[in-house]
């Protein structure tokens, strides 16, 4: 898939799964039970032990079905990025921007989302090829903070992350981002191992967005 598709796909997706865990099982139980409720973008964090062979686990086990996006988070540095490439991550988020990691992105033709906060960040993230801004944390400002970014730069993509919750998503795309990024509440069952509650959540979150898109 290239670059252009990647992106239009998250697009699509609207809703990506934030998967984090204190050890492989746990990521990829987490990010299979997302998936069977319907979410079909995966962000799997690197502060999960082996985060890049979860990640080639999951792009083995979903690789005929095209409509699900496996992508790699917490990515801090490009070795970090290349490693999560490698493995097969279809996209990179990252908490801050980093020139170096846009610069390997870009090389592979991989869609790079830097966390920003700030117009400079934003404008910056954009003269580097960036196509998608993670807006984070995304409780720091609220939806509001959409149409005052988008004045001054209307065609920037903006995915918020951080406090994105069922009550708060439809404002979020009401507002005009293009996805979110959901964690705390979707996974907040598997703390407990309860995988049949995350799947249900993530029901909602899906049933949600088609309704928010109708």
């Amino acid at each position: 898939m290239n670059k252009a598709k990647t992106i239009i796909r998250l697009g699509e997706a609207g809703v990506i799964a934030v998967i984090r865990g204190d050890s492989m099982e746990i990521a990829l139980k987490s990010s299979h039970a997302v998936i069977e409720g319907g979410i079909l973008g995966v962000e799997l964090t690197f502060t999960v032990p082996q985060a890049d062979e979860v990640i080639r686990t999951l792009v083995t086990t979903y690789k005929n079905r095209p409509e699900v996006l496996i992508g790699a988070g917490t990515v801090l540095d490009a070795v970090t990025a290349r490693l999560a490439i490698m493995a097969g991550a279809q996209y990179i988020v990252s908490p801050c921007f980093d020139a170096e990691t846009a610069s390997i992105c870009n090389l592979y033709q991989v869609p790079y989302l830097p966390g920003c906060m700030t117009l400079t960040e934003m404008t910056t993230a954009l003269k580097s090829g960036v196509d998608i801004v993670k807006l984070f944390p995304g409780n720091a400002f609220g939806p509001s903070i959409v149409s005052a970014v988008k004045a001054p730069l209307p065609q920037l993509s903006i995915m918020p992350t951080g406090g994105v919750s069922l009550d708060n998503m439809e404002a979020w795309f009401n507002a005009g981002v293009i996805a979110v990024g959901v964690g705390g509440n979707l996974l907040a069952p598997a703390v407990t191992g309860d995988y049949d509650k995350v799947v249900e959540v993530a029901k909602q979150y899906s049933e949600k967005y088609r309704t928010i898109k109708g």
